[in-house]
């Protein structure tokens, strides 16, 4: 069962995003800060990480950037979460090594596509 990492402080938005994703047939793991979103890609290698990035702790960009700077996880793709929807918010997620960038509130079907996309490049790739 391929297993997601959800890096997300607001339980409102774990509870329901998680749910929605078990739906489809994910495993769901979580992490409520950054330094526990590093720690977990580690301890649970993931195959997908959805990472808030408004996070306590540590934030997502920086809880990204140690996820890409490590060679054990770096290739886990990581998409971006965030309610900030300005074209620089999203260069700055790829800046830090986010595979893709989605806006909050979460349109199922197009966060869908993109693990979809990411998760099949990475069955491509290995």
């Amino acid at each position: 069962m391929t297993k997601i990492l959800l890096v997300e402080d607001n339980d409102m938005n774990r509870d329901m995003l998680s749910r929605r994703l078990t739906r489809q047939g994910y495993s769901v793991v979580f992490a409520v800060d950054g330094e526990s979103g590093v720690a977990m890609v580690t301890n649970e290698a993931p195959d997908l990480v959805l990472m808030d990035m408004s996070l306590p702790i540590i934030d997502g960009w920086e809880a990204t950037r140690r996820i890409k700077a490590d060679p054990r996880t770096r290739a886990i793709p990581v998409i971006a979460l965030t309610a900030h929807a300005m074209a620089s918010d999203e260069q700055r997620a790829r800046e830090v090594g986010c595979d893709d960038y989605d806006t909050k509130p979460i349109e199922l079907p197009r966060l869908l596509a993109k693990i979809e996309r990411l998760l099949q490049g990475a069955a491509d790739a290995g």
